[in-house]
Parts: C-alpha cells; sequence; structure tokens
C-alpha cells in the first residue's frame, strides 16, 4: 500500500508571462546592458532600477524606443525607518540618529526592484497609445545623493526636480535652476527627510492624536486631552 508521500504533488501553473511589458523591460536591458540592475514585471505594471551613471540614457531610451512620451512625475523616497514616530514626526536626536533595527546603510527596505541607498529616485512615463507605463528609479546615495536631471529630456522635469531638491536635498546635475518654489530662500533643512523634526509638533501635538474635549462619560480625575496638550507645551518651554 503506497503512502502519501510516494502520490506525485500537483503541478503548480506558472504565472502568466506579461508579453507586452517583458517586451519592454527587453528592450531596456538590451540598451543599458549591466545598468540594467533589477525590474519587477507585476500586476499589470513594471519597476526598472537602474544604475545611477545610466538613469538619462535609461529614460532616453524609454521615450525614444519604448514610446514612452508622457513624462508623468518625479519624485524621491527616504527609506529611513523611524519605527518610534507614534502617528507623530517626532525625531529624537540621541537615539543613535533615529536607527531602529535592521536600519542603516545596506540595510534600506526599498519595495519593488529593490535599492541599496537610503535615497531613490524614481519617474513615471506612459505611452498615450497603448496606455501602458513604466517605473523607473534610481539609487542616489545615503549621505549627499545626487544623479542626473532629466530637464533636457523632458522640460516639465524642471519643477519636478526643484521640488525634489528643495525637499529632501538630491541634487540633480545639470538642472538649468535649482531654486526655491515653496520655502524661503534662507530655510534651513529638507522636509521630507524622515529625520527632519516638525519642532511644532513636539508642542502641540497632531489635532487627530488626542480628542479636543472629553468624552462623555468621563470619570472624574482622568486628565483630558486638553491637559494632556498643556503639559506637553509645558515640557517644551521647560
Amino acid at each position: 500500500m503506497s503512502s502519501e508521500a510516494d502520490e506525485p504533488s500537483p503541478e503548480v501553473e506558472a504565472a502568466p508571462v506579461d508579453e507586452a511589458r517583458q517586451a519592454l523591460v527587453d528592450t531596456l536591458s538590451a540598451a543599458l546592458g549591466a545598468d540594467l540592475l533589477e525590474h519587477v514585471v507585476e500586476s499589470g505594471d513594471v519597476w526598472v532600477r537602474v544604475a545611477p551613471s545610466a538613469w538619462s540614457r535609461a529614460v532616453e531610451v524609454a521615450r525614444d524606443q519604448l514610446g514612452m512620451t508622457y513624462f508623468g512625475f518625479l519624485s524621491a523616497i527616504d527609506w529611513k525607518q523611524n519605527p518610534d514616530l507614534s502617528g507623530q514626526k517626532l525625531w529624537d536626536p540621541d537615539a543613535e540618529e533615529g536607527e531602529g533595527p535592521g536600519d542603516g546603510p545596506g540595510n534600506w527596505t526599498t519595495g519593488k526592484a529593490g535599492g541599496e541607498t537610503r535615497f531613490q529616485v524614481f519617474c513615471r512615463l506612459d505611452n498615450v497609445d497603448t496606455h501602458v507605463g513604466i517605473t523607473l528609479k534610481v539609487d542616489v546615495g545615503d549621505e549627499d545623493p545626487h544623479v542626473e536631471s532629466l530637464v533636457a529630456l523632458f522640460r516639465g522635469a524642471d519643477w519636478h526636480e526643484r521640488e525634489t531638491w528643495e525637499m529632501y536635498g538630491i541634487v540633480f546635475d545639470g538642472h538649468p535652476g535649482l531654486r526655491h518654489l515653496y520655502l524661503p530662500t534662507e530655510f534651513e533643512g529638507f522636509p521630507l527627510r524622515k529625520d527632519f523634526p516638525l519642532l511644532a509638533r513636539e508642542l502641540k501635538p497632531w489635532p487627530g492624536l488626542v480628542n479636543v474635549e472629553g468624552l462623555p462619560g468621563e470619570e472624574d480625575g482622568e486628565e483630558t486631552a486638553g491637559e494632556l496638550a498643556a503639559e506637553t507645551a509645558e515640557a517644551g518651554d521647560s
């Protein structure tokens, strides 16, 4: 009598290949070679990570060979972790630069198509005829992030790169004029970096974190939200 272990296991069907989107990756791979570092074709979309030296070239190939003539947007991501945010962007400057378990250079969790540095830049391009798009991403470093500007390829990248420079401190080499869009010229720091403290929230919590009025049936002697906010403000003044 044969045991269940002797029975052949059922065959697992391979996931269907998205031939149209895989063809995009193949074209980029042929043009960039080893500079195409990683890619993901999944859920009807494509993510491709390229070497920093090939950033501008990758966008040019996507535009000219893949028909990605619509520049959707460009932005950045700071993958630094802070497990103790608790709903507020309050940074503890004495906690080893805020690094938690598994955090630090070489340990960033960087999403689709991976990554090796804290900061990444990504842009979205689309083919308006086929309605197929691609997300290109590039590692730009940890301490001195910079990458080539795309303004020579897409004029619409101008303001996107200025905003990313202003909010993340990422320099776009060759940009015709990196200057502030929103912040005053003398402003110091980069507000969208994970280690930029919102000092105002150290004195006054986010409105949604506490109730501004006591709840019905609140027991006597229980601290109200207003009292908690007052204590937070007093602690900041001391």
